[in-house]
């Protein structure tokens, strides 16, 4: 196969040699840039979004930082002094409390979301304390509305734990 090859290539003249040879020469660097070179340039055009979203995850992180170290810093409440805050923030027109030694069970009674939503974060927050169960159920009265304006309303209860330091005998 390569002696009707040499022989056609010695057929050309040598100015149709070098037409030939720079054509190909040509057509490898191509190649070359196509294979070798598109990649890298690829990396670069995506390397802005890639450095936006590192921002953002970098950001999340030091969030979470500095989540972290603030509730390394702040002091456990005791039992006592964590079911008073409890207490204070609770709605009595939704909810009712009941303490039973490191737990507290809570009555919901057509408590609308976002009410629940926000208890919940100031009750983990403020008073320290983690549920524990829940057990909530759309409110009737919430799933037969049929309107936008009706906020979701849960009835149900919650199981909350106490902090154990300080805890009454």
């Amino acid at each position: 196969m390569k002696a009707p090859l040499l022989a056609r290539w010695q057929a050309f003249s040598p100015r149709d040699q070098r037409v030939l040879s720079v054509l190909a020469g040509v057509i490898g660097l191509l190649a070359f840039i196509s294979l070798a070179v598109t990649p890298a340039l690829n990396t670069l055009r995506d390397s802005d979004n890639r450095r936006g979203q590192i921002a953002q995850q970098q950001a999340h992180m030091l969030a979470l930082q500095a989540q972290a170290q603030a509730l390394q810093t702040r002091t456990v409440l005791s039992r006592d002094e964590a079911l008073r805050q409890l207490q204070s923030i609770t709605p009595n027109k939704y909810m009712q409390l009941q303490a039973q030694g490191a737990r507290v069970s809570v009555q919901l009674k057509a408590m609308p979301a976002a009410d629940l939503a926000l208890w919940l974060a100031q009750a983990r927050q403020q008073a320290q304390t983690l549920p524990t169960e829940a057990h909530l159920t759309r409110n009737a009265a919430s799933t037969t509305a049929t309107t936008t304006t009706s906020p979701l309303v849960w009835d149900g209860s919650l199981v909350l734990s106490l902090p154990n330091r300080g805890a009454a005998p």
